[in-house]
């Protein structure tokens, strides 16, 4: 948590802040106000993150308020600290893309750590409870409009820059959380269901599960194959169908978690 704040202040007073791009969510409106009134970053991280650690704190628990408040005060500070040195570049498109791969990483080890470092994730938690749109959802549209703000501030070319970062930085998070060994379930339908599984058995070193279903429209029996593999392995595992079946049924999804049974994350060499 503490080295996943202290990047952020990294990205943010190094990279993104010299060259007038921001984040979204409360980052974003910080920076925003930051530059308007002139007044410290570190300033506006915490005093707009507030009103959000008191609604976590009443609506999702302790542990994570505490958590949130702990992250926050650190890149309040880090950011204050950081603010007199000087930028490493000056090009808006290296700033927008190496900022937003170190934020990202900042932020996806405060997320793994049990924490947040935006106000907004937290509003998106309670409002996804009371309506049809998911967190991502609501965290985009709120941030959409943020950025597109940026635009009346810094200018249309650096409110472009910042679409740039936040895209980066947005996928940063989803591999520092999950990993690049992510697991995904697969599900594939074929005539040669035996020798595919026995491919993936001995090929990929994966067990795999025989399920029997039925054809909707032939009404025909048909035996699906059900395995879990990684990230990693996902290219090879499509290698295998197309050879032993170019015309089978693949379906590939992700998993947030594994557990029981033989599955076992391996390393990839």
């Amino acid at each position: 948590m503490t080295l996943g704040a202290a990047l952020v202040s990294v990205g943010l007073e190094i990279f993104l802040v010299p060259n007038n791009i921001i984040d979204g969510g409360v980052v974003g409106i910080s920076i925003i106000t930051s530059a308007l009134s002139s007044m410290p970053l570190g300033l506006f991280l915490f005093l707009f993150n507030l009103p959000f650690l008191i609604l976590g704190y009443k609506q999702i628990g302790k542990t994570f308020a505490l958590s949130t408040l702990y992250s926050v005060l650190l890149m309040s500070v880090g950011t204050t600290l950081l603010h007199s040195v000087p930028p490493i570049t000056i090009d808006p498109l290296l700033a927008a893309v190496f900022g937003g791969i170190i934020l990202g990483i900042g932020v996806g080890l405060v997320i793994r750590s049990g924490g947040s470092l935006d106000g907004t994730e937290i509003v998106a938690i309670l409002f996804s409870k009371k309506s049809a749109f998911s967190v991502g959802e609501i965290v985009m549209f709120i941030n959409l409009f943020i950025l597109g703000s940026a635009g009346f501030v810094f200018g249309w070319d650096r409110a472009m820059y910042s679409l740039i970062a936040y895209y980066i930085a947005f996928k940063m998070i989803d591999i520092t959380i999950e990993g690049f060994d992510e697991s995904k379930s697969v599900w594939i339908i074929s005539d040669n269901n035996k020798e595919i599984g026995d491919a993936i058995l001995s090929r990929l070193g994966r067990g795999v599960t025989y399920l029997n279903g039925e054809g909707g429209f032939t009404g025909g029996a048909k035996r699906v194959i059900f395995c879990v593999i990684t990230r990693l392995e996902e290219a090879k595992l499509k290698t295998i169908v197309e050879e032993l079946d170019p015309s089978a049924f693949l379906a590939v999804g992700n998993i947030h978690d594994v557990k029981g049974g033989r599955f076992k994350k391996k390393d990839i060499h």
